[in-house]
């Protein structure tokens, strides 16, 4: 090996043996640890008898399998190393001062390695290592201290692999039979499952692990809804681990942040389990913290998808909240009532155009070209009431729709403006692009509106994208001119 790797080597090994001490200390707060899921039974299972003597035999095994240390050396660095080099340098020679001071990064991931390597053997099928297994779980718990890089994207596996008592990686599928096999049967029929299966044992440990979390600080509170977010996404894993119970008792924690975590769980438990996932929004909807209800605004249309009608409450709640992060994220989601009952919704949205706050009015415009499809005649006044309003932002997308609408409806178009003008609305804004856009039609229309002329009823000559309707013998209609023109004014909302 050169020299560059020797020290380098020689640092790692020294900063993952303390990282392992410290590791193995804190993971063995809790005594005795759960027995392992799998053990073979010609030997029986021997516990460690305090836990110095598993930090001894964690630093014996590491010192015995250095090739197993020098194996995850060589991996970690080639995964962390900045990839602008020749595949054809030594990693170690040319990042050898960038590596050295990030030594801390490099233990940490060394020691999740060695973690899911003695995890591995303490779950092998053949012959399972019961001391790997005392190592592995204290380690893990020792390792699992904050909500954030290694801790949740390797510690999820590995508490994944205890639930079902798996070696990490082999659960996912299983290997397919095909002619490259030599022993391969074409007239065979193998069933074959993908699906995975939760180990009574193995449930045991990694809910001593989960409770290992909850019992802990506040890092370590959130790093176990971290999990519970993936782990929940395995429909197999959420009764035998209890999943359900651990959110509803974190969201009454005494962190705020720990239950704004917990509200990211909830879309996905109501399609596991109705009940429990109702039970949790509530338990939220109840808090009373500013970042909790923004946290519940948020998920507030994913409650919509899922439970529907029974989501209501917690609309009718969020618009008369104080917050006005909370009521502009709430204004936007009334748009999901229209799959629920349509004049429910046009009822709301007529309300709340005359709401005081201009960023709730500002995020009714996304339900303007559905509105004015569902009723045409508009006998709320929503039109008239936004205009009204004087909003640059209501105001330019209104204007742009009743453009469009003019170009492909001019009989509703001229119902708008004739409620307009009824209603002393002043329409300047509105023929000012017209006229720079089509001059012959704004003098039509004004001639029209002054009894000097007939109303242009035909519609406007369809554009290019509309060509192929053309073609085919479909006349352009008000549902597809809107749909253009969502995707043409999309940034506005």
């Amino acid at each position: 090996m050169s020299k560059a790797r020797n020290k380098l080597s020689d640092l790692a090994y020294e900063a993952v043996a303390t990282g392992l001490v410290e590791a193995l200390e804190r993971g063995t707060t809790s005594w005795p640890l759960p027995n392992p899921p799998i053990s073979d039974p010609d030997f029986p299972v021997i516990m460690p008898l305090s836990p110095n003597e598993l930090v001894e035999l964690g630093l014996g095994m590491m010192s015995v399998d250095r090739g197993m240390f020098e194996s995850n050396l060589n991996s970690v660095v080639d995964q962390i190393v900045p990839h602008r080099m020749n595949l054809s340098d030594d990693p170690f020679e040319i990042h050898n001062k960038w590596l050295e001071r990030r030594i801390d990064k490099v233990s940490e991931r060394l020691l999740f390695s060695i973690a899911l390597n003695w995890l591995s053997q303490a779950f092998d099928p053949v012959a399972p290592n019961v001391d790997r297994w005392w190592l592995a779980i204290a380690l893990i718990d020792g390792l699992s201290t904050v909500p954030r890089g290694q801790p949740v994207h390797q510690g999820y596996h590995l508490i994944e692999s205890i639930a079902l008592a798996e070696r990490p990686g082999t659960w996912h599928t299983q290997p397919e039979a095909g002619p490259q096999n030599l022993d391969w049967n074409p007239n065979a029929i193998i069933p074959r499952s993908t699906s995975v299966v939760a180990h009574q044992q193995g449930v045991e440990a990694a809910k001593w692990l989960l409770t290992r979390l909850e019992d802990g600080n506040d890092d370590r509170r959130l790093l176990a809804i971290e999990w519970t977010r993936l782990l929940i996404q395995r429909a197999e894993l959420v009764e035998p681990l209890a999943l359900p119970s651990l959110l509803l008792r974190r969201a009454s924690d005494s962190n705020e942040e720990v239950a704004v975590k917990t509200s990211l769980c909830l879309a996905r438990l109501l399609e596991v389990d109705k009940d429990a996932g109702l039970q949790l929004a509530q338990r939220l909807h109840k808090r009373e913290e500013v970042l909790v209800r923004r946290a519940m605004a948020d998920v507030l249309t994913r409650l919509f998808r899922r439970i529907g009608h029974d989501a209501i409450p917690f609309l009718e709640d969020m618009l008369q909240d104080d917050d006005e992060i909370v009521l502009a994220v709430a204004a936007t989601t009334v748009s999901d009532l229209r799959f629920l009952d349509t004049t429910m919704w046009a009822d709301k949205v007529a309300i709340l155009t005359k709401h005081d706050l201009p960023i709730v009015r500002r995020n009714l415009v996304v339900n303007l070209r559905d509105y004015i499809t569902e009723f045409p005649d508009d006998e709320r006044g929503i039109l008239t009431a936004l205009w009204h309003d004087g909003d640059e932002v209501v105001r330019t997308r209104l204007r742009e729709l009743l453009l469009r609408m003019e170009e492909v409806d001019p009989l509703n178009f001229s119902i708008r403006i004739s409620h307009f003008r009824t209603n002393d609305v002043d329409l300047q804004e509105l023929w000012a692009p017209l006229k720079v856009r089509r001059e012959n039609r704004y003098l039509q229309w004004i001639a029209w509106l002054e009894g000097n002329g007939e109303m242009p009823s035909n519609p406007l000559p369809p554009s290019p994208h509309q060509s192929s309707q053309q073609e085919s013998g479909e006349a352009p209609n008000l549902g597809d001119a809107l749909d253009i023109l969502d995707q043409e004014l999309g940034f506005i909302d």
